[in-house]
């Protein structure tokens, strides 16, 4: 997923305090009065509140639902070490993807996680072994394949974009590629889901072909193709804890815990925001940062309705649902030196189909620690069964994949239930097919004083923990200068946007390529500088 620029040179040298905001309770009388309200604690929420204190507006107050920052960066405790202690394991996002290179464009979140010493691993995707109903079975040139494939598909997807042709979905695309997996060559249907949905959380019939190849080759070509696994004990959020204690104090009251909206009011004077414990915050601006799965749920009302244009792109683009579930064993009876472990079923694609240890060594060595992951209709099924179903159906798949072991029962189990949390309603979004860039600038345009931004805004990095980052120091930015009259340059070679987001009234089946510009959130050769404030 993808962002805009760090602004850790502004803050080299802090004191780092821990953030803990304030467990909110009603205010009875009149509301809390803001310049800007930030809606959500997560990473656009943070990294738009810098973006404001980095241009000297320090009248906000960020509204979070639960009693943490970070959003779906969180973590759970589960099973115990050898000392008896619990482990700290990830439910939602688990990788740095794209680290950068040297000398070249940097992914923020990285920056951060070296900045704070957050402690991670490579994933190694080549590092795989695949198996089917029988065992252990050799189907890895089914993985090269794949691969040719998707280079000629990636190549065609980009002529796509560039020449303004019509979009389509990624399984027709890989099709006219030469991969074309048989409904009942349920080896290549694994491969197919390792290779695709793993990555997108729905299948390659159910995303855009051109927006699901540039979104990750964006990532892997402007940083880099190598992702790092989190393992850090202390949680993935620190880093985002740790940004946010720079321009927030101990106990700020600018940072309300435990705080739902449940009804937010608009006008062309300003924005109040109303909370289920009956208080509420008045603002001159807001900059909503609720997930996709949160709108298109209508978990919050808007006064007046969102426009109906506003409400289309919100409704047409999909949250996919990305489900790990979690065994600790009192023993590690897989192959230890292996990261990754493929299973074909022979009936059903997607089912329980990658297996990842954390017992491999630099990950969490001797923790007898695996995970299986399961995405869409499958993490659906998951949710609405019980954890002893779910555990059930999952050890069978073990057995299978192992059937010269001795499988014992798991000492520990977990897994979310990403669509039953009312923060949240799944994990990331996805770009369906036939889907333009004009459709997509909707969902991140402002609806008068409503500002916009999370990872399903970034045309660029949809999905993307970065994503989440730049869009929302690019909205803090923007709030800033509109607040602070900047606006007046908005031809200006320094300042490239500002105003207002465009939005279509009426849209078209494709985007020119013309359109591929900051205007509509496509900045990848400009908005990235880590070294800037």
């Amino acid at each position: 997923m993808h962002w805009h620029l760090s602004l850790l040179a502004a803050v080299a040298g802090c004191v780092i305090q821990p953030v803990i905001g304030v467990p909110h309770q009603a205010q009875q009388g009149t509301c809390k009065k803001t310049k800007v309200a930030i809606l959500g604690g997560g990473v656009a929420g943070i990294t738009a509140a810098q973006a404001l204190a980095n241009s000297s507006v320090h009248d906000f107050t960020i509204i979070e639902y639960r009693d943490t920052i970070g959003g779906r960066a969180w973590h759970k405790q589960f099973g115990k070490d050898k000392d008896g202690k619990p482990y700290n394991i990830e439910m939602g996002a688990n990788w740095v993807q794209g680290l950068g290179n040297p000398g070249g464009a940097q992914n923020p979140i990285w920056v951060l996680a070296q900045k704070y010493g957050l402690k991670t691993h490579y994933s190694n995707y080549d590092n795989v072994s695949t198996y089917n109903k029988d065992g252990y079975s050799d189907y890895s040139h089914l993985l090269d394949l794949y691969e040719d494939a998707y280079d000629i598909a990636s190549q065609n997807a980009g002529e796509i974009l560039t020449q303004n042709l019509q979009d389509m979905n990624a399984k027709s695309g890989l099709a006219l590629a030469g991969w074309n997996p048989k409904p009942f060559d349920m080896e290549a249907q694994a491969v197919d889901w390792w290779s695709w949905d793993f990555e997108d959380a729905y299948s390659p019939l159910e995303s855009s072909l051109v927006f699901g190849c540039a979104g990750d080759n964006l990532t892997s070509n402007y940083f880099s193709d190598h992702d790092n696994f989190v393992l850090d004990q202390r949680g993935f959020n620190i880093i985002f804890k740790k940004q946010a204690s720079t321009f927030l104090r101990k106990n700020d009251p600018r940072l309300l815990l435990n705080t739902q909206v449940t009804n937010i009011t608009y006008s062309d004077d300003g924005v109040t925001v109303h909370n289920k414990d009956g208080s509420c915050v008045e603002a001159d601006y807001a900059i909503v940062t609720f997930s996709l799965g949160v709108l298109q749920n209508d978990a919050v009302k808007f006064s007046p309705k969102l426009p109906d244009w506003k409400q289309e792109a919100i409704q047409k683009f999909t949250m996919g649902t990305y489900t790990k579930i979690f065994f600790q064993f009192n023993e590690t009876f897989w192959p230890s030196e292996t990261q990754y472990h493929l299973y074909a079923d022979p009936v059903t694609r997607g089912w329980y189909p990658i297996w990842q240890s954390l017992s491999t060594p630099g990950f969490l060595p001797d923790s007898n620690i695996i995970f299986v992951t399961v995405t869409n209709e499958f993490a659906y099924r998951a949710e609405r069964q019980t954890d002893e179903e779910t555990k059930k159906e999952a050890m069978e798949v073990l057995r299978k994949m192992f059937p010269e072991k001795e499988i014992p029962e798991p000492t520990a189990f977990m897994y979310p239930r990403w669509t039953q949390e009312p923060w949240a309603y799944g994990s990331y979004s996805n770009w369906p097919p036939a889907t333009s860039l004009e459709m997509h600038q909707n969902l991140r345009a402002n609806a008068g004083r409503l500002w916009f931004a999370g990872e399903a805004t970034s045309p660029t990095f949809f999905g993307f923990l970065h994503g989440a980052y730049f869009e929302g120091l690019d909205a803090g930015r923007q709030v800033a200068a509109l607040m602070q009259n900047k606006c007046v340059n908005a031809n200006s070679t320094k300042l490239k946007e500002c105003g207002p987001r465009k939005h279509y009234e009426t849209l078209h089946g494709t985007s020119p390529y013309s359109d591929y510009t900051v205007l509509n959130g496509w900045a990848v050769d400009s908005f990235i500088d880590t070294n800037s404030d």
